[in-house]
């Protein structure tokens, strides 16, 4: 691919069609992914090594926190953002490809449509990754998780552990729920202003 197909490919991510576009991509790229990268890390990085059991074992506590956490939240989340993120650069990446303008995108049918289309998907997206953020870990996390042990000892049955940091995860919990709800939000005002702009109630930049 040549450098000028990477060029129109890169400011086409960067800078959209539309403002509310302009926007979105501002708050995804920069403040969610930075809340993320960084707070997150924080939140959840030595999440296994102070999870404890009782019994207090490492096989125990390593059973438990598997059945704890089926993903780590910070891979759940980082594979949402970069899923989300591919109908947008499948179509920046043709319209390099094409050579389509910006300005183009709003005036031209079939553009205007395969970036609505791009925009609704990732709509969808969210909507997928917010049910199975549901699935996964709820909206509260709570100090103490009841381990089923009966697959790993017969003397066992059911063990008490201790989450660590219970109240900073559930916080961090209901922030990423409501950047999903704000991002799918900016979609949809991002596909009602395209629509403004093809009907003449925006001018078109």
């Amino acid at each position: 691919m040549s450098p000028n197909y990477m060029q129109s490919f890169s400011e086409g991510c960067l800078r959209p069609p539309t403002v509310i576009g302009q926007f979105h991509t501002l708050f995804f790229g920069s403040v969610r992914m930075f809340f993320l990268g960084v707070l997150g890390f924080a939140v959840y990085g030595n999440e296994a090594l102070h999870f404890s059991c009782d019994p207090d074992k490492r096989e125990v506590n390593l059973f438990c926190y598997n059945q704890f956490r089926p993903i780590t939240p910070q891979v759940f989340w980082a594979l949402q953002l970069v899923i989300v993120l591919v109908p947008g650069a499948f179509f920046h990446l043709y319209a390099a490809c094409k050579s389509i303008r910006q300005e183009d995108i709003l005036q031209k049918s079939f553009y205007s449509s395969f970036y609505v289309f791009s925009v609704f998907l990732r709509v969808i997206l969210e909507a997928v990754a917010f049910w199975l953020q549901i699935q996964l870990f709820g909206f509260k996390v709570n100090a103490i998780y009841m381990c089923d042990m009966g697959a790993f000892e017969k003397k066992f049955n059911i063990t008490r552990c201790m989450v660590p940091e219970h109240f900073e995860k559930t916080i961090f919990l209901i922030a990423m729920y409501t950047f999903t709800v704000i991002t799918v939000v900016l979609c949809v005002a991002e596909i009602f202003e395209i629509s403004c702009r093809r009907l003449g109630f925006l001018k078109t930049q």
